[in-house]
Parts: C-alpha cells; structure tokens; sequence
C-alpha cells in the first residue's frame, strides 16, 4: 500500500498493524524518517506533491521492489504538507521470507523516495524559506542499485 497523508501518524502504531497476520513472513524491516529542525534553522519542513501522480511514480517502483526482492508486502506512508521538527515524515514496511531481502528492500525503496520520487520540499525557518535538493550523497545512494 503506498498512501500520502497531511495527518501525522504514529509508526508505532503501523507497525503493529502490518505484522498482524503474517504466519508465513520471517521477516519485518521498517524505516521511519523524522522532520529535522537543523539547529534551529527550520521550524516547519514542507512537502509538496501531486496527487495520484506521486503514489503512482512510487508504485512503480515499489513494484520493482517486490519483483527484485521477493516481498510478500509493502506499506510506504508519506506524509506532504507542513511538518513540525521532530515529527515523522515517512515510513516504509517491508515483509519477505527471509531479513536480508527485507532489509535491503527497505534501503531500495528509501533511496528512491529520498532522491527521486516526485515531492517538493522547503524548509521555513527565521532567515526565510528555502527549497531542499537531494544531496550528491542521496543521488550515489540511489545510484548503487542500478
């Protein structure tokens, strides 16, 4: 399941609910990723995106992820809008037989979602607003699964 969403939610709380039932998985791996205030230079990070456009580029690749590793499931929750410090901006769930395919589709899946799917981000902080590019460390992380 790939869902955008401006109400926060509680990882917590995802994860209990995606390991419920899940008698043939042996493995869980999840990541959540959480707003940075970076010393005090943002007070609100905000993220754009197109509806339906968006879940449908992270569909394609998440598809890939379930054909490369072998996933029984997925569940990839992105939040857009104003997100305060602190807060939790994405998670991502992967389930497969064994923790290797787990674990590295879970580092697959975040790479992309860090790099190249179709989001729009600025941070607000006191000295005014500024658009966040992928860093080149974000660009050769996604590069090394290609």
């Amino acid at each position: 399941m790939i869902q955008l969403t401006a109400e926060p939610f509680d990882p917590g709380a995802l994860l209990s609910n995606f390991c419920q039932g899940r008698a043939e998985v042996g493995a869980v791996a999840t990541f959540t990723g959480l707003a940075r205030a970076e010393a005090g230079a943002t007070t609100v990070l905000e993220l754009e995106a197109y509806p339906g456009f968006t879940e449908a580029a992270i569909g394609k690749i998440a598809d890939q992820a379930r054909a490369r590793f072998g996933l029984a499931d997925l569940l990839i929750l992105h939040r857009v809008g104003q997100i305060a410090p602190g807060e939790p901006i994405v998670f991502v769930a992967t389930a497969a037989s064994h923790r290797r395919e787990a674990f590295e589709a879970c580092d697959f899946l975040m790479d992309y979602l860090k790099s190249r799917a179709p989001f729009w981000k600025k941070e607000h902080g006191p000295d005014g607003v500024r658009w966040i590019e992928p860093r080149a460390q974000d660009h050769a992380d996604v590069a090394r699964w290609e």
